[in-house]
């Protein structure tokens, strides 16, 4: 990896954790893709200070219209994108989901059809160019849908089957996809809600994404831990599985 990483979410914390762990010699130029982009100045003096350019453009993940078009402008200004890690979503409220439909949608829109959208401009950007690596995270809430949290469950699931169906298409074509699923992550989108079993940090998943993109994986687990125990877990009786925490 060299040259411009794009991080489409730039607000995120593990956006941010990534980018940071790039910047400089792997990344020269970090685009923060967000919006209320003049508001990212913590993330910029962030990843600057590890020896990157930085460059901030708005960028809104519901607006599916305006995706190509910045795309293919930061594409054009920076000679190609070299990584794209994209790392925005929504949490959403699953009571009010049950109770206001359109909240529900919202949920789906941006955490599934906004990331569909993307991911097919960004493999149509790359596989011009014949090379690029997109980071989607995905989330163990996908991996078996719970009762608890259903709505942005499955949107996830639906977000992992996609990416993983698209990383199979873009093999051979020299656009790499790296499929990340944590588990419960410790930070703003979570504040206030009690941690699962095997949570992590924004800086540990960041960590873990880092080290599957240098070292050649294109699936991980934060943490590896939960791997065996969702292929377990899939088996569980479904009496059970409805009781089930978030």
């Amino acid at each position: 990896m060299a040259g411009t990483l794009l991080v489409l979410g730039g607000r995120s914390e593990i956006g941010v954790a990534v980018a940071r762990r790039l910047a400089g010699r792997e990344a020269s130029t970090v685009v923060l893709a967000a919006r209320r982009s003049a508001d990212l100045d913590a993330e910029e003096k962030a990843v600057r200070e590890q020896g990157a350019d930085v460059e901030r453009v708005e960028f809104d993940a519901d607006d599916l219209a305006s995706h190509r078009p910045l795309l293919d402008d930061v594409a054009a200004r920076h000679g190609g994108i070299d990584l794209a890690v994209v790392a925005f979503g929504l949490l959403g409220d699953q009571a009010r989901a049950e109770a206001v439909a359109t909240h529900a949608v919202q949920i789906v829109h941006t955490d599934y059809v906004a990331h569909v959208q993307v991911l097919t401009e960004l493999a149509q950007v790359m596989r011009a160019r014949g090379s690029g690596t997109i980071v989607v995270f995905s989330s163990v809430a996908g991996a078996r849908v719970r009762r608890a949290n259903y709505v942005y469950g499955s949107a996830k699931a639906g977000l992992d089957g996609f990416a993983s169906g698209l990383a199979d298409a873009l093999h051979g074509s020299g656009v790499r996809l790296v499929l990340v699923r944590p588990g419960f992550v410790i930070g703003r989108m979570t504040e206030g809600m009690r941690p699962a079993p095997f949570s992590s940090t924004p800086d540990q998943v960041a960590e873990a994404t880092v080290a599957a993109l240098r070292g050649g994986r294109d699936e991980v687990w934060v943490p590896r831990v939960l791997q065996p125990i969702f292929a377990l877990l899939r088996h569980a009786p479904r009496a059970l599985w409805r009781r089930m925490p978030r």
